[in-house]
């Protein structure tokens, strides 16, 4: 559980620590629509050379950003299986007897892979170079002017702040329960298929019995504190856009921008 880095805060001292998590926030938007325009290899090998500067400029190491990925493989791995199963198109790579493998079942599958990796790295990047607080920040700030239509600015920004806050506890609750169902006999790691099933059903459900305790012993406590959602508040720290971060979004923005325009010549 430990190994898990996605969504983890990682303090260092860098210059991408820190920028004003709402230029982060909105540099991490516009890369991850730059991501979705089709620009061929090379465009990915840009986007993907713009994220490897921004992880070594953060002062990150490549492990953490390999561990954020490691979970994905399985999943990229049957997505590839199922496109060589099902696309058809294209022409022949391969005949294993009477099955072939289409060049457009490979092409796809590489494409979604290098999109996925790119958008796990950039969300990788925000979260690990910004502050669970400063985020609820950011997001109250950039959505308070859709507050004139209604929009709960600050609702919104406690509950990503609360469920970024209570993922490492979370995880800590996690290994607990599985160190106590290991004490008494269950592995999760080795044995038949159904007993490691039955070994995931006896960490899920005391998992989700101390989420709700942990849920309302938080309720409670704020409760107690007097937390009242619509009342005016105001802060002790301000956050203030610097040099850097207008060259972060004017970066961010031409690399979109060319994205676009390579996609149109191909």
């Amino acid at each position: 559980m430990k190994n898990i880095a996605l969504g983890r805060y990682i303090p260092l001292d860098s210059i991408i620590h820190r920028m004003d998590p709402r230029g982060k926030m909105v540099a991490m938007f516009l890369l991850l629509i730059t991501v979705f325009f089709d620009s061929g290899f090379i465009g990915y090998g840009i986007i993907g050379l713009f994220v490897v500067i921004g992880v070594l400029l953060a002062k990150l190491k490549f492990d953490f950003i390999w561990r954020a990925i490691k979970p994905m493989l399985f999943m990229l791995a049957f997505l590839c299986v199922i496109n060589i199963i099902f696309i058809k198109t294209g022409y022949v790579l391969v005949e294993l007897g009477g099955f072939k493998i289409y060049s457009d079942a490979i092409f796809q599958t590489i494409y979604i892979t290098i999109r996925l990796v790119l958008m796990i790295n950039i969300t990788t990047l925000l979260t690990a170079t910004t502050k669970p607080m400063d985020m609820t920040i950011a997001i109250e700030d950039l959505l308070s002017p859709f507050e004139r239509i209604g929009v709960p600015a600050h609702d919104i920004a406690m509950i990503i702040s609360v469920a970024l806050r209570f993922i490492p506890v979370l995880l800590e609750e996690s290994e607990r329960i599985m160190k106590a169902q290991a004490s008494r006999g269950v592995d999760l790691q080795e044995g038949k298929l159904s007993e490691r099933i039955m070994g995931i059903l006896a960490l899920i459900i005391p998992l989700f019995v101390s989420c709700f305790e942990i849920a309302d012993d938080l309720a409670n406590a704020m409760e107690a504190r007097g937390y009242n959602p619509g009342g005016k508040r105001v802060r002790y720290r301000t956050l203030k856009f610097a040099v850097r971060d207008y060259c972060l979004l004017l970066v961010c923005s031409g690399l979109l921008i060319g994205i676009i325009t390579m996609g149109g010549y191909l």
